[in-house]
């Protein structure tokens, strides 16, 4: 079982935003399902501050479902709001109190706690907030970072950054989506949250807010499918076509299609070997393309990525 809950607050009664309910659906509907719309996450969304009767207690409470009702594999907490800092109590998200048109905080270290005590497996904190990078460290302890095991947090900015929107999009959230989307996908589809947060990072500047990512797992777990690069059982060959990472695949003119006579068996291998290339697993020796290897009388090797994914292969990793 997977659980998310996600929050978007556009409306706060001063200072309102515009893009936070877009990037909370749009991450709602990637999480849900998988690219082939096979189930992801079971998603609960709270994006209408009057319509759903808001305030911190029931923000609470559904944060405290999230990471201590079941036992789930993976507890994803995302919000997109407003932040506050605060240099005693730790910093704070904010939320408009749909009764009394004030605003509410909730302590970033009381969310903490709600993850730190949950029995899932691995715990996601997502907040695209003004100083968000503040999320984990404990004023008790001087302000140090300190996770528990199994919790994993990313945040838009520093403890003491803003963080932005443009054009009705949140610039970290917007990130965020295009690598759920595939951006941040392996040769197999895979996503994981370091390779999100990889692929964020490279897309902002030396100027640009700082997105911050915290983790202390044992292991990344992916948090969404796409449609692989490669078939699997396409991959899983790499171990048939090469006996060891480092060796080298002997080429010749019967490979190619045009080959006379043909020979299928050589012309499937190649074809097979082609996609590990368009896929930069593997390259040529000697020549430019794999047609001219095969003319030649060439070879081909795998790259350092092609013998990881032989070295997974190997392990019965995929």
């Amino acid at each position: 079982m997977r659980k998310a809950l996600i929050i978007g607050i556009n409306e706060y009664p001063s200072n309102p935003l515009n893009g936070c309910v877009n990037d909370a659906l749009r991450i709602s509907h990637l999480l849900e399902k998988n690219e082939d719309d096979s189930p992801n996450f079971d998603v609960k969304k709270i994006t209408k501050p009057k319509r759903e009767n808001l305030n911190s207690t029931i923000v609470k409470k559904s944060i405290k479902l999230l990471f201590n009702r079941g036992e789930p594999e993976i507890a994803l907490f995302y919000f997109s709001g407003h932040g506050k800092e605060d240099q005693v109590e730790g910093n704070k998200i904010c939320l408009p109190n749909s009764h009394t048109s004030e605003i509410e905080e909730i302590s970033m270290q009381n969310i903490y706690n709600y993850a730190a005590q949950s029995s899932a497996r691995e715990k996601i904190i997502i907040l695209d907030c003004c100083y968000s990078g503040g999320f984990g460290r404990h004023p008790i302890l001087g302000n140090q970072t300190v996770l528990d095991r199994g919790i994993s947090i990313m945040s838009a900015s520093r403890e003491d950054e803003p963080s932005y929107e443009v054009s009705g999009k949140g610039i970290f959230s917007s990130l965020f989506c295009d690598a759920l989307e595939g951006g941040a996908a392996d040769v197999i589809g895979e996503i994981k949250l370091v390779n999100v947060y990889a692929y964020i990072d490279e897309a902002l500047g030396a100027w640009d807010q700082r997105p911050i990512f915290k983790t202390n797992v044992s292991r990344f777990t992916k948090i969404r499918q796409t449609k692989p690069y490669i078939q699997k059982d396409i991959l899983r060959k790499l171990t048939d076509y090469f006996s060891d990472p480092e060796e080298l695949f002997d080429l010749d003119p019967s490979f190619e299609p045009d080959a006379t006579p043909s020979d299928e068996k050589n012309e499937k291998i190649f074809k097979h070997l082609q996609k590990y290339r368009d896929c930069r697993l593997l390259e040529p020796v000697g020549a430019d393309h794999m047609y001219f290897a095969a003319i030649n009388n060439e070879k081909c090797r795998l790259t350092p990525l092609g013998k990881q994914y032989w070295r997974l292969v190997d392990k019965n990793k995929i």
